[in-house]
């Protein structure tokens, strides 16, 4: 299917073959989802808004609702003010929302939508009802990504509802652009230190939600808005993650002064014990014994299965928060990333990468805002072991007959991963076997007979 790539690579400036990214609204819907009670509404044209739907559809295998303002072609020439305040009407009307969360999209950026404006005069005439909240954030598609629109969008969260009271013992986390899974593994983690901890946005119990028969527009689970304004009276703030965190913290630093620190996501145990140290730094607290294990467990993992890691090729693709972490945790298990890549700009990407790389792979090749047609050809002039990315990497793999493993954002054709966390010392484990069995498939269906072993 991709068997035609070439392997001469030529710099490209103005265009983009197989994106490793996707739109702004899609990450602010994600955010967006994890409010409690909150209805995300597209500010653009009903395929825009159905589009990002079905992506986070077919990735968490769970009815994902949001609104859209269902543009026009009158809207496009006139504005789309009108349909917006048709939609506050009937959204509180029917749906009942605590928090609808506006998003733009590319349309209502060129028409220059003055959301605030729109928003102050709804709440004005009457379509916001009192003790209902309208929040909305800019997430034009043709910047940024996917992580830019989710870390617009929880950044909004803090400008609307964070409040300064009397400062607490509380600590806010901002878990990153992760999956349902990991955010319930973070709350786990503060449990087990016996902390309070508010992690923004939550969609643990709102795209992981048991089938009990019953539907429910509205799960149980997601941030609820008196936690989102106690994030203005937190001990400190941790943001994992620098693209999709980082400028909720700073904001909530500059609104309210409460200190942050930015961390990787805790992806393996160079991370994840970065994340325990700075929750000891903040509290005085001492790790419990459990996580102590845990740590124990992983490093055993990597231990037992160190001679089927140690040198192997790797190429790696996705989120720039994911892909640095990744990144770390497999050279601490001796593997060799010799390709690494986001779709996301910021120029911080690869200075890290070559950071974490300059021992290992000094000449890896490290592309940010980059696209899945140059991992290819870079892989076409440098083989590799493993590769580690989204659903999309499969034609890559299928067409170089490469091991895949799913990781990130989105695995359209797998099922599991929103159910499984990859941080934490447990998601290592997780993630960490994955790898590893995926190699040791290859080793059975590639050795001959006489190397074919029932013990591995």
């Amino acid at each position: 299917m991709l068997d035609m790539t070439p392997k001469e690579i030529q710099e490209r400036k103005a265009l983009r073959i197989n994106p490793a990214k996707t739109c702004q609204p899609i990450g602010a819907m994600y955010a967006a989802l994890g409010i409690h009670r909150c209805l995300p509404h597209s500010h653009g044209s009903q395929g825009c808004c159905a589009y990002h739907r079905s992506h986070l559809t077919r990735h968490y295998r769970e009815p994902v609702v949001a609104a859209t303002s269902s543009f026009t072609e009158g809207a496009a020439v006139f504005g789309g003010g009108g349909n917006l305040r048709q939609a506050l009407r009937t959204i509180f009307k029917v749906y009942n929302p605590d928090v609808v969360a506006v998003h733009t999209t590319c349309l209502s950026e060129t028409i220059g939508d003055d959301l605030p404006t729109i928003i102050k005069k709804a709440r004005e005439d009457g379509l916001i009802p009192e003790g209902k909240w309208v929040i909305h954030t800019n997430t034009p598609s043709y910047v940024g990504s996917h992580v830019t629109g989710f870390s617009n969008m929880v950044k909004s969260m803090v400008d609307y509802f964070a409040e300064s009271e009397t400062a607490g013992e509380h600590l806010n986390v901002i878990p990153g652009f992760v999956e349902p899974a990991d955010m319930r593994e973070i709350k786990s983690l503060l449990s087990q230190f016996g902390l309070r901890g508010i992690v923004f946005p939550d969609t643990s119990d709102v795209l992981d939600t048991p089938q009990t028969g019953d539907y429910h527009l509205f799960p149980k689970g997601g941030v609820r808005i008196d936690d989102l304004k106690a994030t203005g009276s937190a001990k400190a703030t941790l943001a994992l993650g620098p693209w999709a965190s980082e400028a909720a913290a700073k904001a909530l630093e500059n609104k309210c002064g409460v200190p942050f620190k930015v961390l990787d996501l805790p992806i393996g145990v160079a991370a994840t014990d970065r994340f325990v140290q700075a929750i000891m730094d903040i509290t005085g607290l001492e790790p419990p014994e459990t996580l102590i294990d845990d740590r124990g467990r992983l490093i055993d993992i990597m231990t037992d299965m160190q001679h089927y890691l140690y040198g192997k090729k790797v190429a790696i693709f996705g989120d720039p928060d994911q892909v640095i972490a990744l990144t770390e945790f497999l050279v601490s298990c001796g593997m060799k990333p010799i390709h690494v890549l986001t779709g996301t700009p910021g120029k911080r990407f690869e200075l890290r990468l070559k950071g974490i790389l300059k021992e290992v792979a000094p000449g890896a090749n490290v592309r940010a805002a980059g696209d899945l047609f140059l991992l290819h050809q870079w892989i076409k002039n440098e083989p590799v072991d493993l590769l580690v990315g989204n659903t999309y990497g499969k034609y890559i793999a299928r067409a170089e007959d490469i091991p895949f493993v799913r990781f990130g954002f989105p695995i359209l054709d797998r099922v599991g991963h929103s159910y499984f966390p990859t941080v934490g010392y447990r998601g290592g484990m997780y993630l960490l076997s994955r790898i590893v069995n995926t190699l040791l498939d290859r080793k059975d269906r590639d050795d001959a007979d006489e190397s074919f072993e029932l013990v591995m």
